[in-house]
């Protein structure tokens, strides 16, 4: 019975930048038909992995190490089987929902600073306090379009304002909020 040489890890992927809670919620969970239902932590989604249960959608720029593996972090995973979601209650409309609604990003011209709401319709010409009327802007754009449409100011909303589905907004995880994320929550 001869020697056997150890595995060498291969530095194909990035090094680690920063020490990777597993316990933080950061993987966003998807149902077989792509519906969000959940985020789950590094460590549950890794387990789901190795269990056969999910498969990896995406990984994020992370990587977790052991002694002999290197394994990138995922940043979605979906299940291989279908789980029903139970009924969820409309999200709340406050300030705090429609900011995470709109990724913290004035709906606009982009801009991540100074951020406010502004009503697509204003409401001295009958727009209401919505979901569908209020968007994120920053106090330049808002300035700008004071009390016309957008269509009358040149202004495109990037994304038309809607009432969200998915429960992250209500469970308060947008600081782990991933932008891969984006196109699996709208």
């Amino acid at each position: 019975m001869g020697l056997v040489e150890p595995e060498t890890v291969t530095q194909s992927q990035p090094a680690l930048a920063r020490a990777v809670n597993l316990n933080q919620p950061r993987v966003l969970v998807l149902n077989v038909s792509y519906e969000p239902l959940h985020v789950c932590s590094v460590k549950r989604a890794i387990t789901l992995m190795m269990y056969g249960i999910a498969e990896v959608i995406e990984n994020s720029d992370d990587v977790v190490r052991s002694p002999s593996t290197v394994m990138p972090v995922p940043s979605v995973i979906r299940l291989k089987r279908y789980i029903r979601r139970p009924r969820v209650h409309p999200i709340p409309f406050s300030r705090r929902n429609v900011m995470r609604r709109d990724f913290y990003t004035c709906q606009y011209c982009g801009s991540r600073q100074d951020l406010t709401l502004d009503h697509v319709l204003p409401r001295s010409r009958g727009g209401r306090h919505i979901w569908e009327n209020v968007v994120v802007a920053c106090r330049s754009c808002n300035q700008r379009k004071g009390n016309k449409t957008p269509e009358e100011i040149g202004f495109r909303l990037r994304v038309p304002p809607k009432a969200p589905s998915f429960g992250l907004y209500a469970y308060g995880h947008a600081s782990e909020w991933q932008p891969t994320w984006q196109k699996y929550i709208y």
